[in-house]
C-alpha cells in the first residue's frame, strides 16, 4: 500500500510590499526562517510587518524580545503609524530579577542558569499563547548565553523542533555579529533572508535584500533594493525582462516636426530605445519633449523623469516654445517626476517605470538625462546590465523610450561618460558648429535598426516660432568636427573648396 504524503504547506503573506513577489507568493507556512542583518538594516520593522499581516488575516501573533523593551518596540511601531494592541509582546525583562536570585543560590555558572531560564520562559510563553506567527528578537542573546558553538547549535535545533510541533511560522532575527556562528543557523533554518545597507560618500544610505534560500520553493534570486519609510519596508523586486512580453502594433511614432520625421525615415519605431546625444544646449531635451507632447496629443500616456533640471525650468522652457505641456499634465496625459540621484536607487526607478507601464498604460518613457542616472547608480560596473534589462522590458511592452545623454565637450571630438550606442536602437546626434561668425546646431541620425533613415546632416533651429529642422547642409563639409569648411558650386558641375574667407579659390578636378 502506497504511503500517503503529508499535504504541502501553504504560503503565508509577509505583509511587506514587494517581498511576496520576490518570494513568489510568500513564505511556506509552519517553518522557521532566519532574518539576518546588521543593526539598523530593518529586521525589527520587517518582523513587525510580518506579525501585523498575520493579525490582519485573523491569526494570532507574538513578538518575543530578548533585547528591546516594550516601549522601544512600540516606539518603532508608532513611527510607522501602527497599532500593537492585538499583538502579544513578551519581553525578557520580566525574568531579570528571578534569574539574578537563582544565579546567586546555585552551584551552576550564572550563564547556565540564565540560558535555561530564558529558554524555558520563551517556550512557556509560546505554549500559553499558541500563536500562528512568532518573531524572536534576537539570537544574539542566545549566542552569548550559549558560549560555545556546539551548545548554540543545540539550542537552535531544540527551538526548531519545538516550533515545528506548534505548527507556527517563526522568524529568528539575528544581527550577524558572529559570522562563524551564523552558518549553524543558516543550515538549520528553512529559509534565510539577508538585509544589507551601505552608506555612500554622499546621499542617503542604500538598502538591498537577498533571499539566500527557501527550501522547496521558487523565489526571485539576486539583490533587490528596498527602502524603509513611514508605513514600513517596501521592496523593489529586480526587473527580469524575460518574464514580460506584450504584443503591440509595429509602427513609427511621429514628432510633429516634419524635417525630423523625414530625417528618421518616418519617426521613431514603437518598442525601441532611442538615444539623443549632444552637448548641453543643442536641443536634446526639447526634441524629446516634442515627442512626448505629440504622443500625449494622440491619446498616449507619457512618463517623464528629469534628473538634472527642476520641474519649474522644464515648464518654463515648454511655455516659451508654446508647447502646451502644463495643460497635458493637468489632464493626466503626461506625468513629470523630479528625481534626486542622491536619494533614488536604480531598483526603485525601474519599479516606478514598470508600475507606470503596467498600471497606467504609459506608452512613452523619457529619461533626462542618463548623466543623472549614472550618478544615481553609484556603482557603474552594473550600469549597462541594469539599463539593458530596463530597456529590453520597455521594448517588449511596445513602449517608445527616449534617453538623453550629454557627452563631455562642446565642439570637435566629445567623450561620452558611458557607451550606450550598442544598447540604443536609434541614435540621434546633435552638434554645435561654427559658420559665418555664429554658432549653429546640426542634427543627424547615426543609426536606426528598425528601418531606413536619411544619411544627411541638417540644421536645427529652436526659437519662439517653434522647432524646425532645415534642409540638408550640402554646402558644408566637416560639420561634425565643429568647424566646417564651406563648399561653393561653380558652373558645369565643378566645385571649389574655400578654406578661409579672402583666400584665393583653388579649383579641384573631379
Amino acid at each position: 500500500m502506497k504511503e500517503e504524503r503529508p499535504a504541502r504547506s501553504n504560503k503565508v503573506k509577509t505583509g511587506v510590499a514587494g517581498l511576496d513577489e520576490v518570494l513568489r507568493g510568500g513564505l511556506p507556512a509552519r517553518r522557521l526562517y532566519l532574518i539576518e542583518g546588521l543593526p539598523g538594516s530593518g529586521k525589527t520593522t520587517l518582523a513587525l510587518q510580518f506579525l501585523l499581516a498575520g493579525i490582519s488575516a485573523g491569526e494570532k501573533s507574538i513578538y518575543i524580545s530578548l533585547s528591546e523593551t516594550r516601549d522601544e518596540i512600540e516606539e518603532v511601531a508608532h513611527s510607522h503609524g501602527w497599532s500593537l494592541e492585538q499583538l502579544e509582546i513578551v519581553e525578557l525583562s520580566a525574568l531579570d530579577e528571578k534569574i539574578a536570585a537563582e544565579a546567586q543560590s546555585t552551584l551552576f555558572h550564572p550563564s547556565d542558569v540564565e540560558l535555561t531560564e530564558t529558554t524555558r520562559f520563551l517556550l512557556e510563553s509560546v505554549e500559553r499563547l499558541n500563536p500562528n506567527r512568532v518573531a524572536l528578537d534576537s539570537l544574539s542573546e542566545l549566542r552569548l548565553l550559549s558560549q560555545t558553538a556546539l551548545r548554540y547549535r543545540r539550542q537552535i535545533v531544540s527551538l526548531k523542533q519545538f516550533f515545528a510541533g506548534r505548527h507556527c511560522t517563526t522568524l529568528l532575527l539575528d544581527d550577524a555579529s558572529n559570522k562563524g556562528a551564523d552558518s549553524h543557523v543558516q543550515s538549520l533554518a528553512h529559509g534565510v533572508i539577508s538585509l544589507e545597507q551601505a552608506a555612500p560618500e554622499y546621499g542617503a544610505e542604500r538598502r538591498r535584500l537577498l533571499v539566500r534560500k527557501v527550501r522547496g520553493a521558487m523565489y526571485r534570486g539576486g539583490f533587490h533594493d528596498f527602502v524603509i519609510q513611514t508605513g514600513g519596508i517596501e521592496v523593489f523586486p529586480r526587473l527580469i525582462a524575460a518574464e514580460h512580453h506584450q504584443k503591440f502594433r509595429e509602427e513609427n511614432v511621429e514628432s510633429g516636426i516634419q524635417g525630423l520625421d523625414m530625417l528618421l525615415g518616418g519617426g521613431l519605431a514603437r518598442g525601441t530605445s532611442n538615444l539623443f546625444s549632444g552637448p548641453p544646449g543643442t536641443g536634446k531635451s526639447t526634441l524629446a519633449l516634442k515627442y512626448s507632447i505629440a504622443a500625449a496629443k494622440r491619446g498616449e500616456k507619457v512618463l517623464c523623469f528629469t534628473f538634472d533640471e527642476s520641474l519649474n525650468v522644464l515648464y518654463d522652457r515648454a511655455r516659451s516654445l508654446n508647447l502646451g505641456l502644463e495643460a497635458l499634465v493637468e489632464k493626466g496625459m503626461i506625468t513629470t517626476m523630479k528625481v534626486d540621484p542622491a536619494e533614488l536607487s536604480p531598483g526603485e526607478l525601474a519599479c516606478r517605470v514598470q508600475r507606470a507601464v503596467e498600471e497606467d498604460n504609459v506608452r512613452l518613457v523619457y529619461l533626462d538625462s542618463l548623466n543623472g542616472y549614472i550618478h544615481a547608480m553609484g556603482d557603474q560596473r552594473y550600469l549597462n546590465l541594469q539599463l539593458h534589462e530596463l530597456l529590453t522590458y520597455l521594448n517588449q511592452q511596445g513602449v517608445v523610450t527616449i534617453l538623453v545623454l550629454s557627452p563631455e565637450g562642446f565642439l570637435g571630438q566629445m567623450k561620452s561618460p558611458i557607451d550606450l550606442t550598442y544598447l540604443a536602437d536609434t541614435v540621434l546626434a546633435l552638434r554645435f558648429f561654427e559658420a559665418k561668425g555664429a554658432i549653429h546646431k546640426a542634427i543627424s541620425v547615426v543609426k536606426k535598426r528598425t528601418g531606413n533613415h536619411e544619411k544627411t546632416i541638417r540644421e536645427l533651429t529652436i526659437s519662439a516660432d517653434g522647432v524646425k529642422v532645415g534642409p540638408p547642409l550640402e554646402n558644408f563639409r566637416g560639420v561634425l568636427t565643429g568647424v566646417p569648411i564651406e563648399a561653393e558650386t561653380y558652373g558645369h558641375g565643378k566645385r571649389a573648396i574655400r578654406a578661409k574667407p579672402g583666400k584665393n579659390v583653388t579649383r579641384r578636378k573631379r
